[in-house]
C-alpha cells in the first residue's frame, strides 16, 4: 500500500495520488459544509454567523497542530525515500512523544484563552455566547484531531493517499448522522455541531490506528525505537514548528480581517462564512495537490533525485491550473443557487455578498495552487523555515486589508483580501523555490 515516487511519470503519479486526497478533502469539506447548512437551516442565520465567527481562530490553532503533523511525516518521508527503514521508525517513535505533548498543550492553553479571543476578535453580542460554547467544545477536541492527522500524514509520507480517505469518509459519515441527531432531534444548538465534529473525528483517528497497526508492518515500532533522541526531536520540530507556523502566521491576517468583518455586522459575517465553505470545498483540490507535492519533494530529496522536482512542479502547476478553471466556471453559473444551501431565499443581501465574496476568489483560484504546490514543495524538500515568509506575506496582506480597507471600504474590500493574499505569497514563493533549485544543484542536498 506503500508507493515510492522517485520512479516513474511525475504526472501520473501526482495525478494518482490527489485524486485520493481530493475525494477525502471534498467529504472533508462536505461534512464541514453540512455543519453550516444544518446550522443555518435549523438554528437560524445568527447561529451560523456564530460558527462562522469562530473560523479564524480555529484556522490559527488547529492550523498550526496540522501544520505539525505534516512537517513530523517529511523526514519519515525522506527516509522512505532514501529506504533507511531504521530511522524511519525512529522518527516515528519520536513523533508519538511530540503528537502527545503537543496536543496536551494546545488543549489546555486554547481552552482557557478563547473567551477572551472572541471579544479581543470584536465578536457580535448577539452571537458571542454561540460562538465561546462552538469553539471550546472543538479545542476541547484537539487530541482527537492530532490522532488521525499524524497517523494520516505518516501514511501519506509512505505515499499511501487512499487509506487515510477511507476513514476520512467514516469521519463525514459519523459526523452528519451526529449534526441531525444532535441539532435536529436532540436540540443542544452549535454545541451539538461541535461534539458531532470532535466526535467523528475520535473515531475515525482510532480506527485509522487499528488499521495501521494491523497492515501497516513498514510502521511498527519497538521500545527501541520510542526511546527520546535529541537529535530526532530536533529534525521534527526543526520541521513541523516552521510549518505549523505558516498556518498560524497566515491566520493571524485572517483574525485581523475577521474582527474587521464582524464590525459590519452579522450579515456580512453570514455571508463571509457561507462564502467561505464554499471556497474551502472548491479550494480542497488545491491543498491536495499540495500535500502530493510535499511527499513527492521529500522522498525524491531523501532518494537524492533532484533532476525530478522540475517536471513535478510542472505537472502539479497544470493540473492545478485546469481544475481552478473548470471551478471558476462552475462558481459563476452555480455560486447563488449553492449559497442557498446556507440560508433561506428570502436573505437576498446575504446571497448577494456570499456570491460577491466568492466569484471574486475563484478568479484567483491559480495563484492559490501555486501558493499550494510551490510552498509544499519547498517544504518537503527540506526547506521548511523559508516557507514561514509565504505566511507572513499573506498575513500582511490581510492584516492591511483588515485595518486599512475594509472600515475605508466595506464589504467589497474584504473579498479581495484572500485573492491579494495569495499573490503576495508567490511573489515570494516563485523566487525562493528557484533560489534553492539552483542551490542544492550546485552544492548537493543538505
Amino acid at each position: 500500500m506503500t508507493k515510492d515516487m522517485t520512479v516513474g511519470s511525475p504526472f501520473k503519479l501526482l495525478l494518482k495520488f490527489s485524486i485520493p486526497l481530493i475525494f477525502g478533502n471534498i467529504f472533508q469539506q462536505f461534512y464541514s459544509t453540512v455543519d453550516a447548512i444544518i446550522v443555518g437551516r435549523f438554528l437560524g442565520k445568527e447561529s451560523l454567523a456564530a460558527v462562522g465567527s469562530t473560523g479564524s481562530i480555529c484556522f490559527l490553532i488547529i492550523g498550526f497542530c496540522l501544520g505539525l503533523c505534516s512537517g513530523f511525516a517529511i523526514p519519515v518521508a525522506q527516509s522512505f525515500g532514501a529506504k533507511n527503514f531504521e530511522d524511519m521508525r525512529r522518527y516515528i517513535g519520536n513523533t508519538v512523544w511530540l503528537s502527545i505533548g503537543a496536543s496536551v498543550l494546545f488543549t489546555l492553553v486554547t481552552v482557557v484563552f478563547c473567551r477572551g479571543i472572541l471579544l479581543i476578535m470584536s465578536t457580535p453580542e448577539d452571537i458571542i455566547e454561540e460562538a465561546y460554547i462552538y469553539i471550546v467544545i472543538i479545542f476541547a477536541g484537539i487530541p482527537a484531531t492530532f490522532l488521525y492527522n499524524i497517523m494520516a500524514s505518516l501514511l501519506r509520507a509512505l505515499g499511501d493517499s487512499r487509506t487515510p480517505v477511507i476513514f476520512l469518509v467514516l469521519a463525514s459519515v459519523i459526523n452528519i448522522a451526529l449534526d441531525l441527531f444532535l441539532i435536529v432531534v436532540i436540540p443542544m444548538g452549535v454545541a451539538g455541531a461541535a461534539i458531532a465534529t470532535i466526535t467523528s473525528q475520535l473515531v475515525s483517528g482510532i480506527a485509522c490506528f487499528i488499521f495501521v497497526v494491523k497492515k501497516f508492518h513498514i510502521l511498527h515500532i519497538t521500545k527501541q525505537d520510542l526511546k527520546i533522541r535529541p537529535d530526532i526531536i530536533r529534525d521534527l520540530l526543526g520541521m513541523g514548528i516552521p510549518m505549523g507556523l505558516q498556518s498560524s502566521i497566515t491566520a493571524l491576517g485572517a483574525i485581523v480581517l475577521q474582527a474587521s468583518v464582524n464590525t459590519l455586522g452579522s450579515i456580512a459575517v453570514a455571508a463571509v462564512t457561507a462564502a467561505s465553505r464554499l471556497s474551502g470545498f472548491f479550494s480542497t483540490a488545491f491543498d491536495a495537490i499540495g500535500i502530493a507535492m510535499s511527499t513527492y519533494g521529500g522522498q525524491n530529496i531523501g532518494a537524492r533525485k533532484v533532476e525530478r522536482l522540475n517536471p513535478g512542479l510542472r505537472a502539479g502547476m497544470i493540473i492545478g491550473s485546469v481544475y481552478a478553471v473548470i471551478s471558476l466556471v462552475v462558481i459563476i453559473f452555480f455560486g447563488k443557487p449553492m449559497t442557498t444551501l446556507f440560508v433561506e431565499a428570502s436573505e437576498t443581501e446575504i446571497i448577494a455578498k456570499s456570491y460577491e465574496y466568492l466569484v471574486i476568489s475563484a478568479f484567483f483560484f491559480i495563484p492559490l495552487a501555486a501558493v499550494n504546490i510551490f510552498r509544499l514543495l519547498i517544504q518537503g524538500i527540506g526547506y521548511s523555515k523559508m516557507a514561514i515568509c509565504a505566511g507572513i506575506c499573506e498575513m500582511v496582506a490581510r492584516g492591511f486589508i483588515g485595518v486599512f480597507l475594509v472600515p475605508a471600504f466595506g464589504f467589497t474590500a474584504a473579498c479581495y483580501s484572500s485573492p491579494i493574499a495569495w499573490v503576495l505569497a508567490d511573489m515570494f514563493l516563485v523566487p525562493a523555490y528557484c533560489y534553492i533549485r539552483r542551490y542544492i544543484s550546485q552544492w548537493g542536498v543538505r
